[in-house]
């Protein structure tokens, strides 16, 4: 948020209407983004989450407290103007799927992990028409062409907030599909978060609990869970 004020100057937080969506206004004035750009959000309920935000703010103002508006920065500043490019890199994950490395050893892993992410693979298939194969060991292995352009164009599909929220939702998890299952509500969202760790719990039940690794985790659930939140509120 680098060129915003550091404290509070406005009494008044507000929105109201505007170039098809919903600008936020301090003391009647529209926000700007730090790219200078007009804040302007695609729903109602987007645009009453970041004047909640920004009326919450006490003295200094505090960038981590505002997560919804530095989404919405991500949206507009960053997304808008390279949308395509963005789009790419995330329907890539589609190649490198976190669904479909497998472990070659021990065979209770290997049973977890195909309890836990074949469904999902189905379900992409039947959902997609987009079969990607699970494969053994790390070395890369090419995935279904039509397949993987399938679901690149569902990824190119989403709106500039929607694919901001997207970013996250495969990022952190390493898996396209899972982030595709979280736009659907597929399974609840902490459901979705625990399929993502199949591996990481794994290591944790096998040598136990490592703190700061742990805390790591947790901020990577948090970010996970708030994308989830911000997807929901572009369409809400």
């Amino acid at each position: 948020m680098s060129g915003w004020a550091k404290k509070r100057f406005w009494k008044e937080t507000a929105y109201e209407a505007s170039d098809g969506g919903f600008k936020v206004l301090l003391d009647g004035r529209g926000v700007k983004t730090p790219a200078k750009a007009s804040l302007v959000v695609p729903t109602k309920a987007m645009a009453k989450a970041v004047v909640a935000e920004w009326d919450a703010q006490e003295g200094e103002i505090d960038p981590t407290g505002m997560p919804v508006t530095r989404s919405v920065n991500a949206a507009i500043d960053k997304v808008a103007v390279q949308h395509a490019e963005v789009a790419d890199m995330l329907a890539e994950y589609g190649g490198s799927d976190l669904l479909c490395y497998r472990a070659t050893t021990p065979e209770e892993l290997i049973a977890r992990q195909a309890e836990a992410w074949d469904p999902l693979l189905d379900w992409a298939a039947e959902t997609f028409d987009a079969r990607l194969k699970p494969v053994a060991g790390v070395m890369f292995e090419a995935q279904d062409a039509d397949a993987l352009s399938k679901l690149s164009a569902k990824t190119h599909d989403f709106d500039n907030f929607e694919l901001a929220a997207f970013h996250d939702l495969v990022g952190i998890s390493g898996s396209l599909i899972i982030g595709f299952a979280a736009t659907r509500d597929l399974h609840p969202i902490e459901t979705l978060w625990n399929l993502s760790r199949i591996d990481e719990q794994w290591q944790e039940d096998q040598w136990g609990r490592d703190d700061e690794a742990a805390e790591e985790a947790e901020k990577k659930k948090q970010a996970f869970f708030h994308a989830y939140s911000f997807f929901n509120l572009s369409k809400s």
